[in-house]
């Protein structure tokens, strides 16, 4: 029964949003309407208002959820990613207001317009600029139509080209971040990459009863900022795309786009205009893409970067021609210099000024830091007071950041409405049950967001449909996509929204500025090519995967936080180009292996020789340990073609049974109540039993289908998956112990010189407990040395037998044959191990270095702290890769 409160739900929605009503009250609007009658329903035709809902739903528990969202969007702290929104609104509204757009159309138009199809690629160039600057679609368009438009139909280009340009070109600023479209997916994918996990695991544990699933098969979410970063290379393949058709279209058809000459010189005086329009942009976008990037702010930080810059751009444009407009411009540019100078020559602790050094740094930075705040002042006072500019920027960024949050909200509402009358799982049960795999889900998910975005806004589809059909195309390992790979997928297919006809935004917004003599029919016309371009650009990522992962995890393998070469997720990038390596450098190798062995170490203690000895053969049998690898992988490279299909096969029938079960789940609660009902559920109870009982002959049909030898098949698969497995941890432990040792060596070594200046204490040590002073004196100089000794690496047995000492001390009656018999112990331990430290670090030093320096990249690179710089690019590209791991679970 709920399947019809599901269809009045989305016949609300389409309603409201066709008749013009507000999206922001739409969406809610819908969903409290359809829950409210299924509760009313359930009430009066079966005395239960859960009666019409999926599953334990009802309206006290949508109402539960609501609540929840509600509270998640607005006061969880951790959710910090939407805090980014307004700050970018009012960067973006702030740079339009103060004509930065149009400043840069018309140097860029003088730049190129003298080749044929120039001012259409000055239009895109200028359209990814204010991209990465404001992100403002309708002042983008607002702005190009009523500069270029004239421009480019006064010069002969044909009006289809002319305004698909410019409508296309308004759109880059939805996929090239700074990009509320992004961060807007970035929450929402936020959420479905713990439900996809939570499908993973089940599925994992449908193939692997015993046993959690392994950690590298987890799923991350996506930031703001990988989002940013994933989404930079795709919206250069799209400048690229636009640019490439203009000049093809200005070059088969001579007369669609011709050039337009320059009126004045190309001199000193254009080339000062050329750079005072095009710095202050490019500076804005490097600090703000840059900072992110580099892993030196947060999206949120950045957005506060951008909009401080904005407001001191539109200080100094809106008075343009006057005396001192530059001057607030400058004096930030002096105390960001300042700043930079100070942090990278000083370092700075103000609850640590010790010196006079620090004290001028300190002073410095405050002058510095007091000169960026006025600089930022001097210019908000500016636009405040010029043309009432700051007042409008901060009312329209705060009716668009409402806007967007109240849509979230109603957004949440919808998809718990949706959830609570079965329509996830219809979905979840129509995509699963599709031929074709992953690629055919994803094609009609795509399929289905681009027919939605002729009717739709991007942020109805983004908070609508991602819920709903991410966490099931994450969750699926055959594909094993990232959220940022998907998130910039739908992001580029959404981009499409503002093209299509008949509700594209960018074409309402261009008509209006538009004269009369473009007709519209030319405008439908001009976007159709780009809406195609945009198609192939959205092949063209889904095809290079690396073109948006590469950055992401680029960034995370430099960053301070970067994980260790030992993380489960960079083990088989890192062995895939190692074993690479060993193959090109193995005499290099084993040529340092055999010049280790060779060297004195006969001053060495007996353990530390054995030690020493077996991390050089664990280092010869890394090589033997990676034949074995490449074996194993061999064995599973051939086993897999015939396991393959007959895998997939099974686990379709058996997710469509799990399906069946759940349908069965729901049938016996109904048949529960029906009972309940006595003689007025009779007639309900006999249908209810009659389709539990044909869901049973349906399990039983879908259970024939998988064959009988399954089970011993899937035991001889899992037996050769798991001897590839196992080599390869051999392999790893191998090469463990083939370089701990050496870092412990070179550990021990370095700490000689700590050693030596204890001796002096150590040999004090019998003086002190052989003293008549008082037990509690003797112990507080145990205590002093001990605490000396820690800070000294491989001492531990040495300060053990200290503690013996001190511990004796506490007795009441002390022994002082025992409190001298672990002293002295201590010190001929102590002689023992400064002797061969100190003959180690004159003779073992150099020698011992050469040999680390030799494998630490290769046998000894999972022990490193991070990746070395020259591997992470290769681990990038590898980790960028979608790799399939459906045959594991």
């Amino acid at each position: 029964m709920e399947i019809l409160f599901l269809i009045l739900l989305i016949l609300l929605m389409a309603f409201a949003l066709g008749s013009g009503y507000p999206v922001a009250f739409a969406l809610p609007g819908s969903a409290i309407l359809s829950i409210l009658i299924a509760g009313v329903a359930g009430y009066l035709f079966d005395g239960n208002v859960k009666a019409y809902f999926h599953g334990s739903s009802g309206p006290v528990e949508w109402l539960n959820s609501g609540v929840s969202n509600f509270r998640t969007v607005y006061w969880v702290a951790e959710r910090d990613t939407l805090i980014a929104i307004p700050l970018f609104v009012f960067m973006g509204i702030m740079l339009e207001r103060s004509k930065i757009a149009e400043d840069l159309l018309m140097t860029m138009a003088s730049l190129f317009g003298r080749i044929p199809g120039g001012l259409g690629v000055s239009v895109v160039f200028v359209g990814a600029l204010l991209a990465a600057t404001t992100g403002i679609l309708g002042a983008t368009v607002v702005a190009m139509g009523l500069i270029s438009l004239p421009v480019m139909l006064r010069n002969g280009y044909s009006p289809a080209l002319a305004t698909g340009t410019i409508s296309a070109s308004g759109t880059l600023g939805q996929i090239i971040p700074p990009s509320i479209v992004l961060i807007i997916l970035a929450d929402q994918l936020s959420n479905a990459t713990d439900q996809a996990l939570t499908l993973r695991q089940a599925e994992y544990k449908l193939g692997n009863v015993s046993g959690a699933m392994p950690s590298e098969y987890g799923l991350t979410s996506a930031s703001a900022g990988d989002m940013f970063l994933g989404a930079f290379f795709p919206g250069l393949v799209l400048v690229g795309l636009y640019a490439a058709f203009i000049l093809a279209i200005a070059f088969i058809r001579k007369g669609s786009a011709p050039p337009i000459p320059r009126e004045g010189k190309f001199d000193f005086a254009f080339a000062r205009q050329v750079v005072l329009v095009l710095v202050p942009p490019l500076t804005l976008i490097f600090a703000v893409l840059g900072s992110i990037l580099l892993g030196i702010a947060t999206v949120n930080q950045a957005g506060a970067i951008g909009a401080t810059g904005a407001m001191i751009m539109a200080g100094y444009r809106l008075t343009q021609g006057q005396r001192g407009t530059f001057y607030p411009a400058i004096l930030a540019v002096v105390s960001i210099g300042a700043i930079i100078f100070v942090l990278s020559t000083y370092t700075i602790n103000v609850k640590n000024m010790t010196t006079s050094e620090d004290d001028f740094a300190v002073a410095l930075a405050a002058i510095a830091v007091i000169g960026l705040l006025v600089s930022v002042i001097w210019s908000g006072w500016r636009v405040f007071k010029i043309d009432d500019t700051l007042r409008y920027v901060m009312l329209e960024t705060t009716k668009t950041t409402a806007l967007v949050f109240i849509i979230l909200i109603g957004a949440a509402m919808l998809t718990s409405a949706f959830r609570a009358f079965g329509g996830e799982d219809l979905v979840r049960e129509f995509l699963f049950d599709m031929p074709g795999g992953f690629l055919a889900k994803f094609a009609v998910v795509m399929g289905v967001i681009f027919f939605l975005g002729f009717f739709l806004d991007f942020i109805e589809i983004a908070v609508v449909v991602v819920p709903i059909v991410a966490p099931i195309l994450l969750a699926d390992p055959s594909a094993n996509i990232t959220a940022v790979w998907l998130g910039v997928m739908i992001g580029v297919n959404i981009q499409t929204s503002f093209l299509t006809p008949p509700f594209g935004f960018a074409l309402f917004y261009l008509r209006g500025v538009a004269p009369a003599s473009v007709k519209t029919i030319d405008m439908y016309k001009g976007v159709v090519p780009f809406i195609s371009l945009q198609l192939v650009g959205l092949v063209i990522v889904g095809l290079y995967p690396t073109l948006v992962n590469y950055l992401p995890n680029r960034i995370s393998l430099t960053g301070d936080t970067a994980p260790p070469p030992r993380n489960p997720r960079l083990q088989r990038c890192i062995e895939q180009r190692n074993f690479v390596i060993y193959d090109r450098d193995g005499k290099t190798i084993r040529a340092a292996i055999t010049r280790m062995e060779k060297v004195d170490v006969s001053y060495l203690p007996d353990e530390r020789k054995g030690e020493l000895k077996g991390a050089l053969q664990n280092a010869r049998r890394v090589f033997d340990r990676i034949t074995a690898v490449r074996k194993a992988e061999a064995a599973l490279a051939a086993a897999i073609p015939a396991y393959e299909p007959i895998h997939r096969d099974v686990r379709l029938q058996q997710r469509r049974m799990k399906g069946i079960d759940n349908k069965i789940e729901n049938l016996k609660s109904n048949l529960q109540r029906a009972t309940r009902d006595g003689a007025a559920g009779a007639a309900e109870k006999g249908e209810i039993e009659k389709a539990i009982a044909a869901l049973k002959v349906d399990r039983a049909e879908l259970a024939k289908k998988i064959p009988k030898n399954w089970r011993q098949t899937r035991r001889t698969f899992l037996a050769v998956a798991k001897r590839e497995r196992l080599s390869r941890l051999i392999y790893r432990r191998t090469a463990d112990n083939a370089y701990e040792p050496v870092l412990e060596f070179r550990k021990l070594m370095a700490s000689a010189a700590g050693m030596k200046q204890l001796k002096p204490e150590m040999d004090g040590l019998r003086g002190v407990v052989a003293s008549d002073k008082p037990a509690k004196a003797r112990m507080d100089t145990l205590i002093a040395v001990e605490r000396k000794l820690r800070k000294v690496a491989g001492t531990s047995a040495i300060q053990s037998r200290l503690s013996q000492a001190r511990r004796e001390l506490r007795r009441q009656k002390p022994r002082q044959e025992r409190i001298t018999k672990a002293v002295n112990e201590a010190l001929v331990m102590f002689d023992i191990e400064l002797k061969w430290r100190e003959a180690a670090r004159l003779r073992l030093t150099k020698p011992l270095t050469q040999y680390d320096d030799a494998i630490k990249h290769t046998i000894g690179l999972r022990l490193q702290v991070h990746l070395p710089a020259e591997q992470v690019g290769d681990v990038a590209t590898c980790l960028s890769h979608h790799r399939d791991i459906s045959l594991d679970f």
